[in-house]
C-alpha cells in the first residue's frame, strides 16, 4: 500500500484557495492528491473541533427542515454497508429520518456502546442544506465544462458514525472534504477492477457496483487477486480539515473512524451533460457484444479502438465538415441528441 501525494496550498485565514492555483493543480492531477488544511477554517470544520455537538448544532442551521435518508446499522454488520447473507437486499434498515432524529441519535452514547451505526449518504446540499455554500465553498468553476458561468459542481453531504463503505467508483471527479471526524480511504487505480471483484449491477449499496472484498477482514481463499490490488493501491487518513482529490474512475474504500463524521463532497466531469453517461455503453456492450464468438468479440474490439479508445480516435476527418454527421468531434448538443434518438430507436427493435 502506497501513501497518498500530499500538497498543502496555504491561504489566508477564513479565506478561499486561489482560485487558479486549485484549478491548475487539479486539471494536472492524475491520480489521488491530498490537500491539508484546504478547508480547515470553514465553519462547520471549526464547530466540529470544538465538539460534535457545535458542528451538528451548525449543521441544522443550515437544514431546510426536510427528512433525509438514513441507514441502520446493526453491531453484526461491523457499520460495514454492504448486501445481506444471500444478497438478496442489503444489511441495514433504510428509510426516511428527520434530521433533528439523526443528529440526535448520533450523539447518544448508546449507539456507540452497543455497536451499532447510523449513516446517511450522499445528500444534496442544495435541497436539504441551502446554506452551506455560501460559506463551505471550494472556487471550481475553471474545472467545469464549459469554464466561469458553467453548471456548479454537484455538492453533497455525508452524515453517521463510525461506518465502512465497499470500494467501488464514481464516473465523476470528487473533491472531498472531510469536516468532522476521521475518513480513512483506501484506493485503487482503474485497471485493478480485475482484482477488486466487483459485485452485482443490477442494485448496490449507494446504487453503484462495489467490491465484495471486506477489507478489514479479506478472504484470500476467495479473492486471491485482492492481494495484487493492495500491493498497487494507496491509503491516506483525513484529518478535518483535510481535502481528498480523486480522479474520475478510481476506486475507492471509505471509513468513517470517529463517533461523528462528516464529509462534503464535490462531482463534476468534463464533458457536458447531454454526452450522457459511459456507464449505459457497457451495459449496451454486454446485452450485445459478450456473448459473440471470440472471433467476433475481436472484430468488435478493434471497432472501439479505432472509434472509441485510440489515443486520437478515427473516423471522419477525412470528410468534409458537413458530411462528418454522428463522426464530428466533438459532438455538439444537437448531434448527441439526435445519436440518443438513434439508440433509442434500435434498442426498441
Amino acid at each position: 500500500m502506497q501513501p497518498v501525494a500530499e500538497l498543502s496550498l496555504t491561504t489566508e485565514p477564513g479565506k478561499s484557495p486561489d482560485a487558479a492555483l486549485l484549478t491548475a493543480v487539479l486539471k494536472n492531477a492524475e491520480a489521488p492528491l491530498v490537500l491539508r488544511g484546504l478547508c480547515r477554517d470553514w465553519p462547520l470544520t471549526q464547530a466540529g473541533l470544538k465538539s460534535p455537538a457545535a458542528a451538528l448544532d451548525l449543521l441544522q442551521s443550515y437544514s431546510a427542515g426536510l427528512p433525509v435518508s438514513a441507514c441502520y446499522l446493526p453491531p453484526e454488520t461491523r457499520g460495514r454497508v454492504f448486501y445481506n447473507a444471500d444478497f438478496s437486499g442489503f444489511n441495514y434498515q433504510g428509510g426516511p429520518l428527520p434530521f433533528a432524529d439523526l443528529c440526535q441519535r448520533l450523539l447518544d452514547p448508546a449507539l456507540s456502546a452497543s455497536g451499532a451505526s447510523i449513516y446517511m449518504g450522499s445528500t444534496e446540499v442544495g435541497q436539504y442544506f441551502p446554506g452551506i455554500r455560501e460559506q463551505h465553498q471550494l472556487p471550481l468553476q475553471g474545472l467545469l465544462n464549459g469554464g466561469p458561468g458553467a453548471a456548479q459542481a454537484l455538492v453533497s453531504i455525508w452524515l453517521g458514525s463510525k461506518s465502512r463503505i465497499a470500494a467501488h467508483y464514481d464516473f465523476p471527479h470528487n473533491l472531498a472534504c472531510n469536516l468532522v471526524g476521521h475518513r480513512r480511504f483506501t484506493l485503487f487505480p482503474p485497471e485493478q477492477v480485475v482484482n477488486l471483484y466487483p459485485g452485482p449491477m443490477e442494485f448496490a449499496p449507494g446504487g453503484q457496483d462495489v467490491s465484495l472484498v471486506d477489507f478489514a477482514a479479506p478472504d484470500f481463499d476467495r479473492f486471491p487477486r485482492f492481494a495484487d490490488a493492495l500491493a498497487a493501491g494507496f491509503q491516506v487518513t483525513l484529518a478535518p480539515g483535510d481535502v481528498l482529490f480523486m480522479p474520475s474512475m478510481w476506486w475507492h474504500h471509505v471509513e468513517a473512524l470517529d463517533d461523528v463524521n462528516l464529509l462534503l463532497t464535490h462531482w463534476w466531469r468534463d464533458t457536458p451533460a447531454y454526452l450522457g453517461r459511459p456507464n449505459n455503453a457497457l451495459l449496451s456492450a454486454m446485452l450485445s457484444i459478450r456473448h459473440l464468438p471470440k472471433a467476433q468479440r475481436k472484430a468488435w474490439q478493434a471497432l472501439f479502438d479505432y472509434y472509441i479508445f485510440a489515443d486520437e480516435p478515427g473516423g471522419g476527418t477525412e470528410l468534409p465538415p458537413a458530411a462528418q454527421g454522428l463522426l464530428r468531434q466533438p459532438l455538439d448538443e444537437a448531434t448527441a441528441r439526435a445519436l440518443r434518438s438513434l439508440i433509442i430507436q434500435k434498442l426498441q427493435r
